[in-house]
């Protein structure tokens, strides 16, 4: 995409035109004076980081680079001796330290986090091209390489280049010859600067400035210090777990025919051939390249056909539950921390959401009690401590009541009642004492069904009920909740003139195809542009909530920790002697932290493990 095409100014600096650059290779005591002294003189400086790895705990710094104005930087090597280093960058520390000087850089969590490793702590007014991108065009990738392509019109020198591919023969940071370090280093933190330039005008243009300084940047900090904080972990009890688990996926091992022979699993086209032709459960098992389909969404439809068909997905449950949870989250556990440090992801769901990978913390299993068992693996520090859990109860519901102001939903929000049993008393002309267990069931899959703009013919298949009877439910639940009906045809209307829409904060997701003449493609932007508001904006408020929260907690001095995010869901690892003073800050920053015309909840309760707490 071109810098023009995406309503980016013209007037960017294209290096690959510029003859020169100037990158310095500082190293000796008379030129870091220099480069600091340079660093003081100025409003605003960019860097960047140079490691021996990825791993925040364990990796090094190899070298830090600089940069002040376009095509010109420096690079710093530091000792791979500890005492050395750590001299070396407490040098830099007054400048990194000064809330005077701004700073910018390309994921700057990651560099943060490694100068927190030697005591430096990142002060000033911060600016990430990563983010700055996301915000701006958040269904693009935003490495840095992808971004001067696309806006600089130039290809960086990659880490490739450098080290190699990953594997046996990738070469440490180390051992690359200094001079081809420097000019990698420092073009890393020159090209950043630029695209900072080109950045930061457009935020201002789409009115998304606010959000970049208010939610976004501060949430950096907040993000680090939850990573390197982590969370303690009882491999002992998942270990004890693994045990059990491997002689329940033994017992249950799909078998079939007379010399009960077992399948040979995983392979599917072996399921497949008993499951569809042998034991004949249904006559349209095949996708469109004529093979047997057995994913989880279709087999669970024909559970009922044949008591077998749930006998593989349980063990298919139980066997992913095994191998990428239970058996692989203690290989996870740091061996200098003797915790789990998840990394989150910023710049990854283009509705704002959180993502957050070894491990992924937003997909460790809730819905069965076999899942829920992980999470008594998570435990706090040790017994001084406990964890809390604070939960945002219904948040996308009381959202999307809110910016509908739907009065009827609004009424039983703040009337207290139960918004599933209420709805169908709305839904069925009954009184809420009246509402039977299925009628109360329907109207939940309704309620949280109309934010991913659910149909009759989707209903019918969550609820197992005929079509007409579906549509007759969502018929009945737009007219006994108006405000709904009108506030996704507004929506929807919006994002067919704009292309894009908006959280409550401004947080924009770009809907382009909702004009498509694909009518597939267009009811697919149409979900997303009633969807991404409210959960977008659920995003925001969580978001708001966890950088006053972390404020809060230090200026109190607080030895309690922030320590998990997963969805709409904050645990803390709490002194127990700070629980009644964590509680109140935790309730009030968490309901307060988005005004609503309805009353925020929030489920909170502390444990012995994660399970408990939740």
């Amino acid at each position: 995409m071109d810098p023009e095409d995406a309503g980016l100014s013209s007037g960017y600096q294209n290096i690959e035109s510029t003859l020169h650059h100037e990158y310095i290779l500082a190293e000796t005591a008379e030129q870091i004076d220099a480069l600091i002294k340079t660093l003081q003189s100025v409003p605003s400086f960019c860097f960047d980081s140079e490691t021996t790895g990825l791993d925040i705990i364990n990796s090094e710094i190899v070298g830090l680079s600089f940069s002040t104005e376009a095509t010109k930087g420096w690079y710093v090597p530091v000792p791979s001796e500890r005492n050395k280093a750590i001299d070396l960058l407490n040098k830099f520390k007054p400048v990194f330290e000064d809330a005077n000087i701004g700073k910018t850089g390309q994921n700057m969590k990651f560099d943060m986090q490694m100068l927190a490793n030697y005591g430096i702590q990142v002060k000033g007014k911060l600016f990430d091209t990563m983010l700055a991108h996301y915000l701006l065009e958040p269904d693009m990738r935003h490495n840095m390489d992808l971004l001067s392509e696309t806006y600089l019109k130039y290809k960086p020198v990659s880490i490739e280049t450098l080290i190699g591919k990953k594997g046996k023969g990738q070469l440490d940071m180390r051992q690359v010859p200094i001079d081809q370090v420097k000019e990698y280093a420092a073009e890393d933190a020159d090209i950043t600067l630029q695209l900072r330039s080109v950045f930061e005008p457009r935020l201002d243009n789409t009115s998304t400035r606010k959000l970049f300084d208010e939610i976004e940047m501060p949430l950096v900090p907040v993000l680090a210090s939850i990573e390197q904080e982590g969370v303690r972990l009882d491999s002992k009890a998942l270990a004890e777990f693994s045990i059990q688990l491997g002689v329940e996926i033994n017992e249950i091992r799909p078998r079939y025919g007379n010399g009960r022979k077992q399948f040979q699993y995983p392979v599917t086209p072996a399921i497949g051939e008993v499951l569809f032709d042998r034991l004949k459960i249904s006559e349209n098992a095949k996708n469109r390249r004529k093979q047997y389909s057995t994913a989880e969404d279709v087999l669970a439809k024909l559970a009922h056909k044949h008591p077998i068909v749930q006998t593989v997905l349980d063990y298919r449950s139980l066997t992913k539950l095994k191998s990428t949870y239970v058996d692989s989250l203690p290989s996870l556990v740091n061996t200098k921390t003797g915790r789990v440090h998840t990394s989150y992801n910023q710049a990854v769901a283009a509705t704002g959401r959180l993502s957050s990978n070894n491990p992924n913390l937003q997909n460790i299993p809730i819905r069965t009690e076999r899942g829920r068992e992980i999470r008594k693996a998570f435990v706090p520090r040790n017994e001084e401590y406990t964890l809390l859990s604070a939960d945002y109860s219904q948040i996308e519901l009381r959202i999307i009541a809110s910016m509908s102001k739907d009065e009827a939903m609004i009424e039983a929000f703040r009337k207290g009642m139960d918004i599933h049993t209420a709805t169908a008393a709305n839904i069925y002309g009954i009184s809420p004492e009246e509402v039977s267990r299925d009628q109360r069931r329907n109207a939940k899959s309704v309620n949280f069904g109309i934010i991913y703009g659910i149909s009759a013919f989707g209903l019918s298949e969550n609820l197992g009920i005929p079509r007409k009877e579906a549509a007759e439910i969502i018929e009945q639940y737009f007219l006994k909740f108006p405000g709904i009906k009108i506030y996704m045809d507004s929506t929807i209307k919006l994002a067919r003139e704009k292309e894009y829409v908006e959280t409550l904060c401004g947080r924009r997701r770009y809907i382009r195809d909702i004009n498509s003449g694909n009518g597939v493609m267009r009811k697919f932007a149409e979900r997303n542009a009633i969807n991404a508001p409210i959960q977008g904006s659920a995003t925001d408020m969580i978001k708001i909530a966890m950088i006053s929260i972390f404020d809060e907690f230090n200026r109190k001095n607080l030895k309690s920790k922030m320590i998990m995010q997963v969805h709409n869901e904050l645990i803390f690892d709490v002194h127990k002697t700070e629980v009644e003073i964590v509680q109140p800050i935790v309730h009030s920053l968490m309901t307060s932290a988005l005004s609503m015309e309805v009353p925020i909840e929030v489920e909170m309760s502390t444990g012995v493990n994660w399970l408990e707490a939740h």
